[in-house]
């Protein structure tokens, strides 16, 4: 796509945030670990590449180009914040399910405990391994598409990937 074809119409760009706004706070849930911070870089995140869409060189998808705008500002958010030291300060209300009729109040404690301890597991993960997990496993991308968001090869994504679940696993072991 050349640069003249890569500005939106304001209705396919509001298409574009239909789509994609949701996958955008959940991943910036998970870096910023507040559900209000991550709602504002959300907005701010479609913001940017809407001001930016001059920019956009078709060398990638829509997506691709939206999820590097994420990372980047998160991680950026990450280092004003608090410097290297990721924690989640979210309210218990943020880990709390929708409760189905069916489920029993031990079982709403007992999902809403694993995934506390699913995200102080990430939390305590090196920032790339954290990355790359968010990347496949809650975004559902392709190890070619987070080697293109991480500047890498889809071999090094998918070594390092087995590597970060590795690290994941020993330290989900140690959290029980």
């Amino acid at each position: 796509m050349d640069r003249a074809h890569a500005r939106l119409p304001s209705s396919e760009f509001a298409d574009l945030y239909a789509e994609h706004s949701r996958a955008i706070y959940y991943l910036a849930l998970r870096f910023l670990g507040d559900p209000e911070k991550a709602q504002d870089a959300t907005h701010d995140v479609f913001l940017k590449a809407f001001r930016k869409m001059d920019q956009f060189r078709g060398e990638a998808s829509w997506r691709t180009w939206i999820y590097r705008i994420a990372i980047n500002h998160c991680r950026n958010l990450q280092q004003a914040w608090h410097g290297r030291h990721v924690f989640s300060n979210a309210d218990e209300s943020t880990w709390e399910t929708v409760e189905a009729r069916t489920d029993s109040p031990l079982r709403v404690l007992e999902t809403k405990e694993l995934g506390e301890r699913i995200q102080k597991t990430l939390d305590a993960l090196p920032d790339e391994y954290r990355l790359l997990l968010l990347l496949v496993a809650d975004e559902e991308l392709s190890y070619e598409q987070v080697a293109e968001l991480t500047d890498q090869t889809p071999d090094a994504v998918r070594g390092k990937l087995h590597r970060a679940r590795k690290a994941f696993a020993a330290l989900f072991e140690r959290t029980a």
